[in-house]
């Protein structure tokens, strides 16, 4: 990988590390299940007009559709609105690495080496350790909804890997038709018209202008950009070598919250942060080379998607 190249990577990194703070912003203005409804409708309206359709099954565009964008950020987005701090909620979002391994083998009945053994357990200890300081507590609640979300993300993950489309920028545009129905009747069901008239009526406040920032960030620089740039790079480089960078993206993250935000975290929560960024990252490493009839049913590396933000 060149210089440039991983520059790139780090970029990247750095766009969805940020883009919490964006998520963050909106959350002040619009209630989580319209935002999600919102954020994906502005993307769906030009890809219906000028993307073609992606050369995939219908069912597996609608599941990475209902994966990816409906319950991961679903529940992201409930998690943050009911206090999960910005910063820890893109920690604990890498818990999808260790969810799609573990589906990957229980669904698509993929084989698991020992590095992907052991990332998986130590992830899931550092996940054990950060939910210790939630239990017992309001924040809790939170917590388990953010790791609904990266369940959410893993089930998405394996319905892109089972289309195989000739081209996943197309494929990434699409899912973007999914979520907006589905996401507005819940908001009209459990939110209220009268919470969401309040929204959308009060956008020339100072918080309605932050909000709409942080929605263009998402929408422009995290998802079009941000996704576009990684697409890029994986499909140059094998995903061993790309998907570390997402390891930065909890650092920005909470970085960015303890700047802009003021908020901390514990040396426990820190220390569970690193024992899931260092479980990730040892299940990505290569292993041992799989043999002729292992190579067809051997599973991604552990980190094998982009942070989805």
């Amino acid at each position: 990988m060149s210089n440039l190249h991983r520059l790139l990577g780090v970029g990247v990194a750095v766009l969805w590390g940020i883009n919490f703070l964006a998520l963050h912003a909106s959350l002040q203005q619009f209630p989580p299940f319209l935002l999600v409804a919102i954020r994906f409708a502005v993307l769906a309206i030009p890809t219906i007009l000028f993307i073609p359709f992606p050369q995939v099954r219908l069912r597996w565009l609608i599941g990475y559709g209902i994966g990816f964008g409906t319950l991961q950020f679903a529940f992201l987005f409930l998690a943050m609105d009911t206090g999960m701090p910005t910063g820890l909620a893109s920690l604990i979002l890498q818990s999808s690495a260790p969810f799609t391994v573990l589906l990957g083998a229980t669904w698509l009945k993929e084989k698991l080496n020992r590095n992907q053994v052991i990332g998986i357990c130590t992830a899931l200890g550092g996940l054990a350790l950060v939910g210790t300081q939630q239990a017992g507590t309001a924040a809790m609640i939170p917590f388990l909804l953010t790791l609904c979300a990266g369940l959410g993300w893993a089930f998405g993950n394996l319905c892109s890997r089972q289309a195989h489309p000739p081209n996943p920028v197309h494929l990434t545009l699409w899912i973007s038709v999914v979520p907006p129905l589905p996401m507005l009747a819940l908001s009209l069901l459990l939110e209220g018209p009268g919470r969401i008239a309040d929204s959308v009526t009060t956008l020339a406040t100072p918080v309605g202008i932050w909000a709409l920032i942080g929605l263009a960030y998402t929408v422009v620089l995290g998802t079009v950009v941000g996704t576009g740039a990684w697409t890029w790079l994986m499909s140059r480089y094998p995903a061993s070598r790309v998907a570390p960078f997402s390891m930065l993206v909890p650092v920005v993250g909470l970085s960015s919250a303890w700047l802009v935000l003021g908020e901390t975290v514990n040396w426990i929560e820190l220390l569970g942060g690193a024992v899931i960024v260092a479980g990730v990252l040892f299940g990505s490493r290569a292993g041992r080379r799989p043999t002729s009839t292992e190579r067809s049913a051997v599973a991604p590396p552990i980190s094998s998607g982009p942070v989805a933000t």
